[in-house]
């Protein structure tokens, strides 16, 4: 039992289960407006176990593939990836199982949820291979979190509605402004290895202005979901809440690199926390 216990705490460092903090909000803030209201267990447990399964397949196989990577960088080589904790063959069946989950749920979604499960994956999947050849890897991981509230309001309504997108650009930019802060710790490591990112091309200080134009365009898009949705004073709360988080963690980064961790997990969780909680309150009772 011991060992099993211990095995399940190893994936679940594999996957920063956490984190999963990111794209929870906004799959479900899609689906309250979708759905003017409550959206009913069934979907809220169908729209968990969809979440979850995507960001399990997508982090177990950005582990499984960066593991040489991973094992050349200060900051990762404890994962359990790489001090072999849990080994490749394992972590690729894990991959392949939350796939196989993702799409099966897809199916008891609806029609139009089954036939995106492929194309999302394949999306979700591909970040990884980014980071090898494009500094654009930063957009493709924001891009893989969008798809949450685009795959919220296809769940409830299988259609995509505009203020949908407006809310998925918002969410692009949100988590490709905080992967360009956090990405800063490995600018070195990143040179040493020929991986590309933005700050190992640009430089910090670029790296910084194109965080805060990133997340001026998060503010700019998310008013329009508030805007094109057609929301009330709550939704507007959430965007100065959003708009005071992102500047705070600017302030905190720019302040001292030693805190891009809070600035990347606090901050931002909080952030996706309040968002949710005043879109509902706007929807249930503004």
């Amino acid at each position: 039992m011991n060992t099993f216990i211990q095995k399940l705490k190893d994936f679940n460092e594999l996957v920063a289960f956490s984190h999963s903090i990111f794209s929870l909000p906004f799959i479900f803030i899609a689906m309250v407006v979708s759905a003017n209201g409550w959206f009913g267990w069934g979907l809220l447990v169908l729209g968990l176990f969809a979440a979850l399964s995507a960001r399990n397949f997508a982090m177990g196989l950005n582990r499984y593939l960066d593991r040489d990577i991973d094992a050349l960088n200060p900051r990762t080589i404890n994962r359990p990836s790489v001090d072999g904790r849990v080994k490749p063959e394992h972590i690729l069946a894990f991959t392949i199982l939350n796939a196989s989950i993702f799409v099966v749920v897809a199916y008891f979604v609806n029609n139009l949820a089954f036939i995106l499960s492929i194309p999302i994956l394949f999306i979700i999947g591909s970040y990884s291979y980014f980071k090898r050849f494009s500094f654009l890897a930063h957009i493709i991981l924001g891009v893989s979190l969008a798809l949450a509230p685009l795959a919220g309001v296809v769940a409830v309504s299988e259609t995509i509605y505009l203020w949908t997108i407006y809310l998925s650009i918002g969410v692009m930019f949100w988590v490709a402004g905080f992967d360009l802060l956090y990405s800063l710790q490995d600018i070195e490591v990143d040179k040493e290895l020929g991986l590309h990112s933005i700050p190992s091309k640009f430089g910090a200080k670029k790296t910084f202005l194109i965080s805060k134009l990133f997340h001026t365009l998060t503010i700019i898009f998310w008013l329009l979901f508030v805007i094109e949705a057609n929301l009330g004073i709550f939704a507007y709360v959430a965007l100065v809440f959003g708009a005071l988080m992102l500047s705070y963690e600017h302030y905190l980064v720019n302040k001292d690199f030693c805190k891009i961790d809070r600035a990347f997990f606090t901050i931002n969780g909080y952030l996706g926390i309040v968002f949710f909680i005043c879109i509902v309150i706007d929807i249930f009772i503004g």
